[in-house]
C-alpha cells in the first residue's frame, strides 16, 4: 500500500503544555495514515496505540508511525501513553476509503446533468464536509455550515488566494476601461483597412484574435461585433466569422502569460502542489513549462491561418462559404437571428475617438511591468532561475494596477471619460470576472476538503501502481474533454480535475520511479492536458460559454455555428492527441512534435479542403 503522501490533511492537537499530536482529521479504511508526536518528555518510554494495538514506541521527544491502516469504519481510538500511564486520546471519524472520491465525483456528475458547474461544486463541497465529519446525522449538519465557515472562509482569506483575486479584479477592470474609451475598437479599426478581399478579412479577424489575447469573453464579443459589417461586406459566412473568432480566443488565452486566465490557473496548481513533496517549482514556473505541451491550442492556432491561406474548407464550413460567396447570403436563410447581447459588457462610448493607443499603452504596461518585476523580485543567475524564485502574484498585481492607472490616466487625460464613467466601466469589467472567480473559490474549498479526505492518496493506492505515467496525460486529455463537453465550462472542468490531477500524476511517477527531473514533462503535460482539453472540448459542446458568446457576438445561427466548427475542432484535438500529447508522454520532444502535428495538419487539409474562392 502506497503511503499516507499529503501531510497537509493532518490535523494539530496540543494537549499539554508542548505536547502536539498530529493526525488526519478523518480516516479511510484500508488507506495508510500518518501520525507525529512532538512535545515529548525525554527519557520517558512512550506508546502509541491505534485502536488498542502498540504501532510506535519509544523515549525521544517526538514519535511517528507511518502507513498505518485501519480496516473497520466508525471511530478510530488513538492514545498515547507515557510510563504506562494516558496522556492523550482520541477518536477519529473513519469512513470507507471510496467515499473520498465522492465530492470530485458528485461535482462531475452534476455538472453533466445540470448544465452549471457552480451549484455542481458547492454540492460536492457539500458532501464532502459532511464526509469529513463522519457520515452522520449530525454530521451532516455540521458540515453544511462548515462549507461557508470553515472551507470558503478559510481559502478565501489566505493571502496567495487572495492576490489572485486581486488581480483578478484589476485586470478585468482594465479590459473594462479600455473597452469603453475606444481603445479595443481602435485597434480593430487600424487593421480594417488591410481587408480588400475575402481572404485578407479573414486574416484580419484572426490576427484581431491574437492581438487581444487577454480575456477570451473581450476577445469574442470585441471581434465578432466589430468585424461583422467588413465580413459582410466581403461576403464571408458567419458560420466561418464564428469560428475564426471562437478558434482564436479560448486557445489564445490560455497560453499566453499574461491573461485573465492565468490567476484561476496559477490558482489552481498551486492549491494541487502546496502540500506535494517533491515539487519544488512553483505554480507559475510549472505553468510555463506546460505551455509547451499544450498542443491543440497551438495546433487550432495554426490551423484557422491553415484555412485563411489556403482559401480551403471542408464539411458544412465548405457548403457555408460557397453559399456566402455565390449568393451574398452571409447566413442560412431560415437562420435564427442573435440579437441577444446580454454577455456584450465591452461596449465603449458613442461619439468619442476610437484610438488604438489607448488600449495598447495600458496592455503594454501591464507586460512591460510583468517582464521587469518578475526579474527584480526574482534571483538566480539563470532565467529559469530567476522566475522561479520570483513572486508572480505580486508582480501580477503590480502589472495589473498599473494597467488600470495608465487605462484611467489616457480616459480623462483626453476627456474621452469622466471620472464616473471611468469607475463605471472599471467595476463593469470586475464584474465580469465574479463568475470565474466564484468558481475558483469553490475549486480551493473542495481542493481542501479533499485533502482532509485524502482524495489523492485513496486514488494513489487504486490506480497508482496500475496506471501508466507514459499514456497518463492521454487520459487526463480525454477526461477533462469528456467532462467539458457536458457541462460547457473548462473552467469549472479544470477546478474539478486539476485537484486530482497533480497529486495523482506525482504519485504515478513515484511508484514507477521515476519522479525526477528527468520525468517532469509528464507532469507539465499532465497539467496542460487539463487546460487545454477543456479548451477542446468547448469549441465541439454546444452549450460551452465561449461557443454561445461566439455565435451572439457575430449574429450566427447557434447550431450553424457548432456544425460547422466541430469538423475543425475534432480534427485538431484527434492530431493533437496522436501526434502531441501520447508520443509526449513517451518521452518526444516537445519541439519535435508541435511541427510534426502542423504538418500533419496540412497533409489532412489538403486532402479534405476544398478550393472556395476559385469557384465563384
Amino acid at each position: 500500500m502506497i503511503a499516507y503522501l499529503l501531510l497537509s490533511t493532518l490535523a494539530s492537537q496540543a494537549f499539554a503544555d508542548d505536547l502536539v499530536v498530529e493526525s488526519p482529521k478523518v480516516l479511510l479504511t484500508d488507506v495508510g495514515f500518518d501520525v507525529s508526536i512532538s512535545g515529548l518528555e525525554a527519557g520517558k518510554r512512550t506508546d502509541l496505540l491505534i485502536n488498542g494495538e502498540v504501532v510506535a514506541s519509544g523515549s525521544e521527544t517526538s514519535l511517528g508511525a507511518t502507513d498505518i491502516e485501519v480496516h473497520q469504519r466508525g471511530t478510530t481510538q488513538l492514545e498515547l501513553r507515557q510510563g504506562g500511564e494516558l496522556v492523550v486520546q482520541k477518536g477519529i471519524p473513519t469512513i470507507p476509503a471510496w467515499v473520498s472520491i465522492m465530492p470530485p465525483f458528485i461535482a462531475i456528475l452534476l455538472a453533466f446533468l445540470l448544465r452549471s458547474v457552480i451549484p455542481a461544486l458547492f454540492v460536492g463541497l457539500v458532501v464532502g464536509a459532511w464526509a469529513v465529519n463522519g457520515l452522520t446525522g449530525y454530521g451532516a449538519f455540521t458540515g453544511f455550515f462548515e462549507t461557508v465557515t470553515v472551507y470558503i472562509l478559510n481559502t478565501a482569506i489566505d493571502s496567495d488566494h487572495m492576490a489572485i483575486m486581486v488581480f483578478t479584479f484589476l485586470i478585468g477592470g482594465m479590459v473594462g476601461v479600455i473597452s469603453r474609451n475606444g481603445g479595443m475598437v481602435g485597434i480593430v479599426d487600424s487593421i480594417m483597412p488591410f481587408a480588400r478581399s475575402a481572404r485578407r478579412g479573414q486574416g484580419v479577424v484572426a490576427l484581431l484574435g491574437l492581438s487581444i489575447f487577454f480575456d477570451d469573453y473581450a476577445n469574442t464579443m470585441i471581434v465578432g461585433n466589430a468585424t461583422r459589417p467588413m465580413s459582410d461586406k466581403l461576403h464571408i459566412s458567419r458560420e466561418k466569422l464564428a469560428y475564426l473568432v471562437d478558434s482564436t480566443a479560448a486557445p489564445v488565452s490560455t497560453i499566453a502569460v499574461i491573461t485573465t486566465w492565468i490567476g484561476f490557473q496559477l490558482g489552481l496548481i498551486d492549491a494541487a502542489v502546496e502540500n506535494i513533496e517533491g515539487i519544488s517549482q512553483t505554480p507559475y514556473v510549472l505553468f510555463l513549462n506546460s505551455i509547451l505541451y499544450s498542443f491543440y491550442p497551438f495546433l487550432a492556432i495554426f490551423f484557422v491561418f491553415l484555412i485563411v491561406y489556403t482559401r480551403k474548407d471542408f464539411g458544412p464550413m465548405y457548403k457555408a462559404e460557397i453559399r456566402a460567396r455565390h449568393t451574398g447570403e452571409v447566413r442560412r436563410s431560415t437562420a435564427a437571428a442573435s440579437t441577444d447581447k446580454s454577455g456584450d459588457e465591452f461596449y465603449h462610448k458613442d461619439k468619442i475617438p476610437c484610438l488604438a493607443r489607448n488600449a495598447v499603452l495600458p496592455i503594454v504596461t501591464m507586460v512591460l511591468t510583468v517582464i521587469i518585476g518578475l526579474y527584480i523580485s526574482g534571483e538566480g543567475e539563470t532565467i529559469t532561475d530567476i522566475i522561479g524564485s520570483a513572486d508572480p502574484y505580486g508582480v501580477l498585481m503590480w502589472a495589473s494596477l498599473l494597467g488600470c492607472l495608465m487605462a484611467a490616466g489616457l480616459s480623462l487625460g483626453q476627456r474621452l471619460l469622466t471620472l464616473d464613467e471611468t469607475i463605471d466601466a472599471w467595476l463593469a469589467g470586475a464584474r465580469f470576472m465574479m463568475t470565474g472567480l466564484v468558481l475558483l473559490v469553490l475549486a480551493w474549498a473542495i481542493a481542501d476538503v479533499a485533502n482532509v479526505l485524502q482524495t489523492a492518496p485513496y486514488l494513489i493506492s487504486v490506480l497508482g501502481d496500475s496506471l501508466s505515467p507514459y499514456t497518463l496525460p492521454t487520459i487526463v486529455f480525454l477526461l477533462a474533454g469528456a467532462t467539458a463537453f457536458a457541462s460547457g465550462s473548462s473552467w469549472g472542468v479544470m477546478a474539478i480535475l486539476m485537484p486530482l490531477v497533480i497529486p495523482l500524476c506525482w504519485a504515478v511517477l513515484q511508484a514507477n520511479g521515476i519522479a525526477d527531473a528527468e520525468h517532469m514533462h509528464i507532469l507539465y503535460s499532465c497539467i496542460a492536458c487539463v487546460l487545454t482539453g477543456a479548451v477542446w472540448a468547448d469549441h465541439c459542446s454546444p452549450i460551452s460559454d465561449t461557443t454561445v458568446l461566439s455565435s451572439l457576438a457575430t449574429g450566427c445561427d447557434h447550431m450553424d455555428h457548432v456544425r460547422t466548427q466541430l469538423p475543425y475542432a475534432m480534427l485538431g484535438g484527434i492530431t493533437a492527441i496522436l501526434v502531441g500529447v501520447l508520443p509526449a508522454g513517451f518521452g518526444v520532444p516537445w519541439f519535435l512534435l508541435l511541427p510534426t502535428g502542423a504538418v500533419a495538419l496540412v497533409v489532412a487539409h489538403r486532402f479534405l479542403g476544398k478550393p472556395v474562392d476559385q469557384v465563384v
